[in-house]
């Protein structure tokens, strides 16, 4: 069911944790499986030094915010933001499809902390980033439809 990349990054998880300093947060949940995801990010010089993540959710939740941390850990924003849900399915190779949404969740992730490294900046955001999900406006949608 699982491959055996998923199992590693759910029982061994790269990055887990809070970076306390962190310029960068991002928050995202799916009301459907109640999964919520939470990213830190330490940017310096428009890259992405450091990057941690508390993951309340399932196996495959955890596996993936571990992935996609992996991911951009080290990259500028731009490259991060070029993260997708499918590059974080190849790298862990391959989800269930009724766990793809979790790789949605973890590029919402990814790209709600540059979004809020943005506004902490006073920069709007959403013509760089897009549509993160954690705005108040995209509460009253849902973005889980992507399963």
């Amino acid at each position: 069911m699982y491959s055996e990349k998923v199992m590693d990054h759910f029982t061994h998880p790269r990055n887990v944790g809070v970076i306390e300093d962190a310029n960068a947060v991002g928050q995202v949940g799916n009301m459907k499986c109640g999964d919520i995801m939470k990213i830190y990010m330490k940017i310096e010089n428009e890259i992405i030094t450091d990057v941690k993540f508390q993951t309340f959710g399932c196996g495959a939740a955890v596996a993936t915010s571990s992935m996609a941390t992996e991911l951009v850990k080290g990259q500028s924003i731009n490259d991060a933001l070029k993260l997708t849900n499918s590059a974080v399915v190849e790298a862990l190779e391959g989800l269930p499809p009724v766990k793809i949404h979790c790789s949605v969740l973890a590029e919402e992730a990814v790209k709600s902390a540059i979004a809020d490294y943005y506004r902490r900046q006073g920069i709007d955001p959403e013509p760089i980033v897009g549509c993160t999900g954690d705005c108040e406006a995209c509460h009253a949608h849902d973005h889980g439809n992507e399963e």
